[in-house]
C-alpha cells in the first residue's frame, strides 16, 4: 500500500503557518524551552567535551560571526551550531519530549541562534521558528517511536535534524518546494546511535543535527534539490529507519494539536528514566536522616526500559554515571544530589558512593510505568522503608515552574559566566519574544570574568 504524501504537505505547513495561529500557551512553552536550553548550553560550555570539540573545529572555522555560548570564542554559524548543540546536551540536563524521549531544543535552538547572528531576526520570528522546528521533529519522532528507538537509533539526532532544517528554513524564508528539499536533505543526514550513550559522542548527536539541519536549509535555499518524498518513500527515512510508520502522527491535527506544548524540563542531570529513582531516593533521605549510613540494601522495581538505558552497574566516568540507575540512587540517598554535581568523575569514583551503589539492586516489572518506580530500603536492623513514585518532579504531571527554571538557569550559568552576566542573560531569555534582535542574546553569554 502506498504511503500518503507527507514530506511536501509538512513543508507547506511549515512555510504557510501564521505566527498568530500558534496558541499563546504554546508560545509561552517555547519561551520556557528557550530559557532552559540557554541555561544548559552555558552551563555545559566549560565541560571538557566542549574544550575538545573546540580544539577540533577551531582551525576549520570560516568567518567567525557566531558566538560559542558561555565562552569567548566565535565560530562560523555551522560550527557554532555544532558546538552549542554539544554544550546544551553534555550535562544531560536539557528538555525532554516524554512521548519520544527526544531532547527537542538542542538541535533546533542551536541552529537558529547561530544563523540569526548573521541576519536580522526579531524575537517573535525566532520564537515561531523554534516552535515550528520542535513541532516537526516531535511529530516525526511520534511516527517512528518506539520501534525506531528500540532498534538503536538516538532519536534526538535522527528526528532533531528535521527540526533544525525546518526552523532554519523558516528563518531563511524558503518556499514550499525548497522547504521540501530541506526536509529531504535532513532525512539523508538523520543519524545517531544509542551505542554512544555514556560517551562524549552522545552530545555530538544534537550538535550535529543542528549543524546538518542548518546546512540542509542553506543548500535548499541555493536550489540544491533532493527527493520530495524523503520521509515516506519506500527507501525514505521512516521505512529505512523503523518498522513503524504512523504518518498520521505527522500530519494529523497539524496546527491544532501541538507537541511543542508538551515539553518538559529536567530537575536532574541524567537520563530521564532515572528521575523517578532520584526523586524517590531524595525523599527517602529526608525520612531516614542519619540512618542513611545504616542502609543494608536498596531494591528498585522499575520499567524494563530503565535497565535497558541506565543499567551500568560500575560506571567509571561522570558521563557513564548518567546512565547508571545504581549510581544515581546511591548518590541521591547518600548526598541528596541529582544535578550536575552528582555526575562528575569524582562522584562516580567516591568510595562511599561506590560502597552504597554495590548494595543497590534493580528488577524490572512491565506493569510499572516508564516514569514510575517502587523503592524498598532495608536498614541494618531490619527496618524497611518504602517509597513509590508515579510521576517524578519535572514530568508533565509535576512540572517545573518558571521560578524553578530560573533557579536552574542561575545554578548552571553563574558558575560559568558570573552572577551579573547570568542574571542579565536570564532576563533577556525570558523576554526573547519581544526583543528586536534575537541574536543579541548570544553576546550576553560571554563570561564577565
Amino acid at each position: 500500500m502506498s504511503a500518503p504524501e507527507v514530506t511536501g504537505r509538512l513543508a507547506a505547513w511549515i512555510v504557510d503557518l501564521r505566527p498568530d495561529a500558534i496558541p499563546a500557551s504554546v508560545r509561552r512553552e517555547a519561551v520556557r524551552t528557550f530559557v532552559n536550553w540557554l541555561g544548559c548550553a552555558v552551563g555545559g560550555a566549560s565541560h571538557e567535551t566542549v574544550d575538545r570539540a573546540l580544539a577540533a573545529v577551531r582551525p576549520l572555522s570560516g568567518p567567525r560571526s557566531a558566538q560559542v555560548l558561555g565562552r569567548a570564542e566565535r565560530l562560523d554559524p555551522l560550527h557554532a551550531a555544532l558546538v552549542n548543540g554539544i554544550a546544551s546536551h553534555v550535562l544531560d540536563y536539557d528538555d525532554t519530549h516524554l512521548k519520544t524521549i527526544i531532547h527537542p531544543a538542542g538541535p533546533v535552538a542551536s541552529a537558529i541562534l547561530a544563523v540569526a547572528e548573521g541576519r536580522a531576526v526579531g524575537g517573535a520570528d525566532f520564537l515561531t521558528a523554534l516552535t515550528v522546528g520542535i513541532e516537526v521533529e516531535c511529530r516525526i519522532g511520534n511516527a517512528v517511536y518506539p520501534e525506531h528507538y528500540d532498534r538503536g537509533w538516538h532519536i534526538t539526532g535522527t528526528a532533531g535534524v528535521f527540526g533544525a532544517a525546518a526552523a532554519t528554513g523558516r528563518l531563511l524564508g524558503l518556499d514550499a518546494r525548497r522547504m521540501t528539499w530541506a526536509l529531504g536533505l535532513a532525512a539523508t543526514q538523520a543519524s545517531g546511535l544509542r551505542e554512544m550513550f555514556g560517551t562524549m559522542t552522545k552530545s555530538f548527536h544534537p550538535g550535529r543535527a543542528a549543524q546538518n539541519g542548518a546546512m540542509a536549509a542553506f543548500l535548499a535555499e541555493a536550489g540544491f534539490d533532493s527527493s520530495e518524498h524523503a520521509i515516506e518513500a519506500p527507501r525514505g527515512f521512516a521505512r529505512v529507519l523503523s518498522t513503524k510508520q504512523d504518518y498520521g502522527a505527522i500530519l494529523g491535527g497539524l496546527g491544532e494539536h501541538w507537541e511543542a506544548g508538551l515539553n518538559s524540563y529536567k530537575p536532574f542531570a541524567c537520563g530521564i528514566v532515572i528521575h523517578p529513582a532520584i526523586d524517590g531516593c531524595r525523599q527517602l533521605r529526608e525520612v531516614l536522616g542519619d540512618r542513611v549510613g545504616a542502609i543494608r540494601s536498596v531494591a528498585l522495581r522499575t520499567h524494563p526500559l530503565v535497565l535497558e538505558l541506565t543499567g551500568k552497574t560500575t560506571p567509571q566516568t561522570g558521563l557513564e554515571g548518567k546512565f547508571s540507575v545504581y549510581h544515581a540512587a546511591a548518590t541521591a540517598l547518600l548526598r541528596g544530589e541529582g544535578g550536575p554535581e552528582a555526575f562528575t568523575d569524582d562522584r562516580v569514583q567516591d568510595p562511599a558512593i561506590i560502597a552504597l551503589r554495590e548494595r543497590v539492586g534493580a528488577t524490572t516489572d512491565p506493569e510499572i510505568a516508564e516514569d514510575a518506580v517502587h523503592i524498598t530500603v532495608t536498614l541494618d536492623d531490619g527496618t524497611i522503608v518504602e517509597r513509590r513514585i508515579d510521576h517524578a518532579i519535572g514530568s508533565l504531571e509535576r512540572p517545573l515552574s518558571d521560578d524553578d527554571l530560573s533557579a536552574k538557569f542561575r545554578g548552571q550559568a553563574a558558575a560559568v559566566i558570573g552572577d551579573q552576566a547570568a542574571e542579565a542573560l536570564l532576563d533577556a531569555a525570558w523576554r526573547i519574544e519581544s526583543t528586536d534582535d534575537a541574536a543579541s542574546i548570544a553576546a550576553l553569554s560571554v563570561p564577565d570574568r
